[in-house]
């Protein structure tokens, strides 16, 4: 997937970012809520940010496929 970082801030998974134009400058950015402490945390607690002219690609999931059978 790739995302465009030009009009405005972008935050992408680090697991899940392939790649980025040359030009941006990733920060990373930690979140952190008390929910985390009692296992209910909800998202990741590092992400990258991007700004800038430029494009990141990510993978859609860090799961395996899952396969139909048939």
């Amino acid at each position: 997937m790739l995302l465009d970082c030009s009009q405005q801030l972008t935050f992408v998974d680090p697991q899940a970012a392939i790649c980025w134009s040359a030009n941006l400058q990733p920060q990373i950015k930690s979140s952190f809520k008390m929910g985390s402490l009692i296992g209910r945390g909800s998202g990741e607690s590092f992400q990258l940010a991007f700004h800038g002219p430029g494009f990141v690609v990510v993978q859609p999931s860090e799961g395996q496929p899952v396969v139909a059978s048939s």
